[in-house]
């Protein structure tokens, strides 16, 4: 095991050096050879460019006395310099001088008219080099031309052509170079990544082992201290992480077992009605009954998938906090009435109990009415008729004390630690209720009072009811600061 991680840990180590150096090396030769033959080429085309522009001049002009006539410019340049000179006259004829048997092909071809107007108009147009008829000689070609106004007033191409092998062999010296430099690089690279990589994963090489034991499922494994920081900094990360593994596990596996007993409970259910429905199991006289019952089953999903997507934006962080001031008294209020129908209708005896008229809080007005929605539906849920529903504010140091106290069936004892879990239902502990829920509100609830900094706490007894409190921050009456300062300022 401890072999192959090292060889694992040195193959990937040294193929990522490798691979830099690869990149560097190719890189850095690459851009030498372009550099070096791009010169080697400008150089070679001033070269020619100047040997034809002298060409030209004699052509053009008359040849003073004791200067090089026009023959013997030619017969220097291709005996001394190896080229090939080509003059070309658009009316008709040519010249060629060369003194090297690799220009034979080019020297001992006749030149047909239309083959001399191809090279005139390649001439104009700077590209002699890529024409057909020069590729053939098997060898790369660079060219110059000019053309000039001949003394008996017709014009006359001057093409001066060279061999630009030499070019070639200067890229080949670099590429070996360049390969010569890679593998000693290479070599180096090897040294080095092997000591250092050996020495490097000596201490991971039991934490790769108790890791390979925890993806196995066996969390009982603790990572020992060794005297590397990095090291040590790891070890205690991976063993705080195998102390909450063993609880992260039973809470995802419980997460998907409920939420796929939630949802394939219903589903199942509303795919036995529509089947009958639709067999004719199901007379048409008892259709509106079973479509309200798949109807409702609908709107129980709906809400638990719309609790799920709030759980998780909370849980998340993507729900940022948005502030503000605002009278919890008012907001307890106004969520009363919207409950008007349901307290009505279970004849519920309400109690409010506010310590002051007003107590100012700063939270976020929409999560916590959200909060309040929640715990007063669990109240009326989980109570029976004609019972009583009491809710309390009061303050004390710099927190406001919001208390929901129903006096229905209660929790047990045992169950209370865990209301607050996701998908946790009482129902097995003898709560007849009608209405089920999806046992994500508590949960949604104390991840909004966690999100604000406070806390939530809940008191039960079976059969005697139950009590959730929380708490928000408490802020002076923004009217009487505002009052306060207007009073200091006119003193």
């Amino acid at each position: 095991m401890r072999r192959d991680l090292i060889r694992t840990l040195f193959s990937r180590m040294l193929a990522s050096y490798m691979a830099v150096m690869l990149v560097i090396l190719v890189v850095t030769g690459v851009t030498v050879s372009a550099i070096l033959q791009g010169q080697a080429e400008r150089n070679k085309r001033a070269e020619l460019d100047r040997e034809a522009a002298d060409i030209a001049s004699l052509v053009a002009a008359p040849v003073p006395e004791g200067a090089l006539t026009l023959e013997e410019r030619c017969f220097i340049i291709s005996n001394y310099e190896g080229r090939l000179v080509h003059l070309i006259r658009p009316a008709g004829g040519s010249a060629l001088f060369y003194a090297q048997p690799k220009w034979e092909g080019l020297g001992n071809r006749v030149y047909t008219d239309p083959e001399l107007q191809q090279i005139y108009q390649a001439a104009r147009a700077g590209n002699v080099h890529d024409l057909n008829l020069y590729q053939s000689e098997g060898f790369p070609i660079l060219s110059a031309s000019r053309i000039v106004t001949a003394q008996d007033g017709t014009e006359c191409l001057v093409l001066v052509l060279d061999d630009a092998s030499d070019i070639r062999e200067i890229n080949r010296i670099v590429s070996i170079q360049v390969m010569l430099a890679f593998l000693v690089g290479a070599l180096i690279a090897v040294i080095l990544v092997y000591a250092t990589t050996n020495r490097v994963t000596r201490p991971f090489m039991e934490t790769n082992e108790i890791v390979q034991r925890y993806s196995r499922g066996d969390y009982s494994a603790r990572i020992p201290i060794s005297n590397i920081k990095e090291a040590t900094k790891l070890a205690v990360s991976f063993n705080n992480m195998a102390d909450q593994l063993e609880d992260l596990e039973a809470s995802r596996r419980s997460f998907v077992a409920n939420v796929s007993h939630e949802l394939r409970s219903p589903l199942t259910s509303m795919k036995g009605f529509l089947e009958a429905m639709q067999d004719g199991t199901i007379g048409p006289e008892d259709h509106e009954k079973y479509l309200n019952i798949v109807l409702s089953e609908t709107r129980r999903m709906a809400s638990m998938v719309n609790d799920l997507l709030d759980l998780a934006r909370i849980e998340s962080g993507k729900t940022a906090l948005r502030l503000e001031v605002f009278d919890i008294n008012e907001l307890i209020r106004r969520t009363l009435i919207t409950f008007e129908a349901r307290i009505y209708e279970k004849k519920m005896e309400m109690e409010v109990k506010f310590a002051q008229d007003q107590y100012f809080v700063e939270a976020d007005n929409a999560q916590i009415s959200q909060v309040l929605r929640n715990l007063i539906d669990n109240a009326l849920k989980y109570s029976p008729d004609e019972r009583r529903l009491r809710i309390a504010t009061y303050a004390m140091n710099r927190e406001v004390y919001v208390a929901i106290q129903d006096f229905g069936y209660g929790i047990p004892e045992e169950d209370v630690p865990h209301v607050f879990d996701r998908f946790y239902k009482v129902e097995k502990a003898h709560t007849p209720s009608k209405q089920s829920g999806t046992g994500l509100g508590l949960s949604i609830v104390k991840r909004i009072i966690d999100q604000h900094g406070q806390t939530i706490t809940l008191k039960s007894a079976k059969g005697k009811g139950s009590m959730f409190t929380f708490t928000l921050k408490r802020v002076p009456n923004p009217k009487r600061q505002i009052e306060g300062g207007k009073k200091n300022g006119s003193v």
